[in-house]
């Protein structure tokens, strides 16, 4: 799903600026790992790159924020947007990279399940031209029913997108500063920023890694979260629904036709006789199945084409010119 990319010229008298984004919920008992696990990553990469850590705190109840703006004092890299109210997962992340100020960001769990030593690698991967390196989950330490469940969603929403996605890949992911200048511009309440992203194309790679398992915190995405989130997804990414309903007015207006021509038929060549008003009655309501169906399948397309068009997003996305 990438084409070949070309390779990052560095600039002359400055080093690339990342942007490490962290949404947090309720992180306090991961803030003291967290932030001594990317200021070892980032001094790591001294001479090579500068760093930035934007944490954006959906509102959290404990003293996540307290921590932040703790550390904050003492480490001038990291910049903290604390929201009025609990906006979910994804308004968090897209929030971190709108406020990132780097040449690329790249956006990691506050519970280091996603390993910060990868970081070095998607960095290399950019450098080779690739405006996405996304991780790819190879084992996950988790229930096997779970992650079972987990594949087959991601196998399932492939097929039925209206662009390809890549599978087994979360969150843990590093964008082109051009790649977040397009997602600012794209509209859109509701975001799921995996699937926009892979429908912005540019080249992307994945790197395979073994995701570890949560260590202190809990998880906020229970089973109810989830649920809501894969049928976000599914809304996003496909407009199969509308079109399946489509095909179900259709298939109903068939079917209602065929009765029609049946009972006329009967009536006509067979001389069946029905109760008083039975004729009547069927015929207006399969005449009304077929209109409401056939009218139904028009809206439903209509709706389709209304979704595309609010969400916003560009006629095309120029990669590459030559412009004489």
């Amino acid at each position: 799903m990438t084409d070949t990319p070309l390779p990052r010229t560095s600039v002359a008298d400055e080093l690339p600026l990342v942007s490490i984004i962290i949404p947090v919920l309720n992180e306090a008992a991961n803030i003291p790992r967290l932030i001594p696990a990317i200021q070892n990553v980032a001094d790591g990469l001294v001479g090579q790159y500068r760093f930035e850590f934007v944490f954006t705190d959906n509102c959290s109840s404990d003293t996540t924020f307290e921590l932040l703006a703790s550390a904050a004092a003492e480490e001038k890299r990291i910049r903290v947007f604390r929201f009025s109210r609990n906006f979910g997962f994804q308004r968090s992340i897209l929030t971190g990279l709108l406020n990132a100020k780097g040449d690329v960001a790249i956006q990691l769990d506050a519970d280091l399940q996603d390993p910060p030593e990868l970081i070095p690698e998607m960095l290399a991967s950019w450098r080779k031209g690739y405006d996405v390196v996304y991780g790819i989950r190879r084992r996950r330490k988790e229930n096997a029913f779970i992650t079972g469940c987990r594949r087959f969603f991601y196998w399932f929403l492939d097929k039925i997108s209206d662009h390809p996605l890549p599978r087994d890949a979360g969150d843990f992911r590093l964008i082109s500063r051009r790649v977040i200048d397009i997602l600012g511009n794209i509209k859109g309440s509701v975001p799921y920023i995996r699937g926009t992203i892979s429908e912005i194309g540019f080249p992307q790679i994945g790197i395979p890694y073994d995701r570890s398992e949560r260590l202190a915190g809990e998880s906020k995405f229970r089973f109810f979260p989830l649920v809501k989130f894969a049928i976000d997804a599914m809304l996003h990414q496909s407009t199969l629904p509308l079109r399946l309903a489509g095909f179900i007015a259709i298939f109903i207006s068939i079917i209602s036709m065929l009765l029609l021509v049946y009972f006329g038929w009967r009536y006509v060549q067979v001389g069946q006789t029905w109760p008083s008003g039975f004729a009547s009655l069927a015929f207006l309501i399969l005449v009304s199945m077929i209109m409401n169906a056939f009218l139904m399948s028009i809206i439903g397309a209509y709706i389709s084409m209304i979704y595309n068009a609010q969400k916003g997003f560009p006629v095309s996305i120029v990669d590459q010119k030559i412009d004489h």
